[in-house]
């Protein structure tokens, strides 16, 4: 996985500054997102690996899946180039790095929330507000209810993890008193 995400990089970054020159990142987002999708298929990942098939009709296969939607402006030449250094099947490892980019430019943050029990809407935006704070971003919160942390949260985005449950302090305190 870390190495399609190294592959992918600069090509997510050259899409990036595209969509971000014709002004149209969210339409470049979802184009990105479609094409991800489709790319990540079983059966489309057989016809990318299929050598008898050349990469033009490959990319061609791609921008087909997307008539009738409003195309952005250099999505088809960027499938192209894609097709063209047999680095198709990166798709939906681009299509992440291009939402990471935009985020990082819209200043916000998704975060994964688990708790003991299931949080209020009053307790969520306490959270929310707090880790805003701390953050410095707009902080977007999905929550999920996890009972086996006994009390507490952990917060995850990225390779951020805070961990603040009663499970993960046990967990500490035995590590610290079995050394």
């Amino acid at each position: 996985m870390a190495e399609l995400t190294t592959l992918a990089r600069p090509y997510a970054k050259a899409a990036f500054d595209a969509a971000q020159d014709q002004n149209a990142v969210d339409p470049w987002d979802q184009a990105l997102a479609f094409v991800a999708q489709v790319a990540a298929d079983q059966e489309v990942k057989k016809i990318l690996a299929n050598p008898g098939l050349t990469e033009q009709r490959k990319a061609e296969l791609f921008v087909d899946c997307l008539e009738g939607e409003a195309l952005p402006e250099g999505l088809k030449n960027f499938l192209l180039i894609l097709a063209g250094n047999k680095r198709l099947a990166l798709l939906p490892a681009v299509s992440e790095l291009f939402r990471l980019h935009r985020a990082d430019l819209e200043r916000t943050v998704k975060l994964q929330v688990s708790t003991a029990f299931e949080m209020g809407a009053e307790e969520q935006q306490k959270l929310i507000d707090a880790l805003s704070r701390k953050l410095e971003r707009k902080v977007e919160l999905e929550s999920t209810e996890d009972r086996s942390l006994i009390g507490g949260v952990v917060v995850r985005t990225g390779d951020l993890v805070i961990d603040a449950s009663v499970r993960g302090k046990l967990a500490r305190m035995a590590k610290a008193l079995g050394s």
